[in-house]
């Protein structure tokens, strides 16, 4: 459970640093960027493999660059759900999706199985 808070708090931390890089994305509180990294998360796991399925032959054709859009959309669908995490346009969700994935990564990386906070020193 304490696994899931923080990556909870991780992505959440990371749908605040999108707002502050890409222009067109707004977060109107802490509570609605825990909110919205839920939301994403639910959605990430249940329609985006079902959406990536049913894409995969322009996915195949695109090599799977149709997968960004397929991110865009589902950001852009969580701003339609939550109230107070707005995105103006197709774009701003894009390019916040493409943002969203790598800082998560890197936020999660700091992170153990155990939920404790990590720095990797060789």
């Amino acid at each position: 459970m304490i696994g899931f808070l923080i990556r909870l708090a991780v992505n959440s931390l990371a749908i605040l640093i999108v707002t502050h890089i890409v222009r067109g994305i707004e977060v109107t509180s802490t509570v609605t960027a825990v909110v919205a990294a839920f939301v994403l998360g639910i959605i990430n796991a249940f329609l985006r493999p079902l959406t990536i399925l049913i894409t995969l032959p322009i996915n195949i054709l695109t090599l799977g660059l149709f997968t960004f859009f397929i991110n865009g959309f589902l950001f852009y669908a969580v701003s339609k759900i939550v109230k107070g995490f707005i995105i103006t346009g197709f774009w701003p969700a894009f390019f916040g999706a493409i943002l969203f994935s790598p800082i998560s990564f890197l936020l999660s990386l700091l992170i153990s199985k155990r939920g404790k906070v990590e720095v990797m020193v060789d």
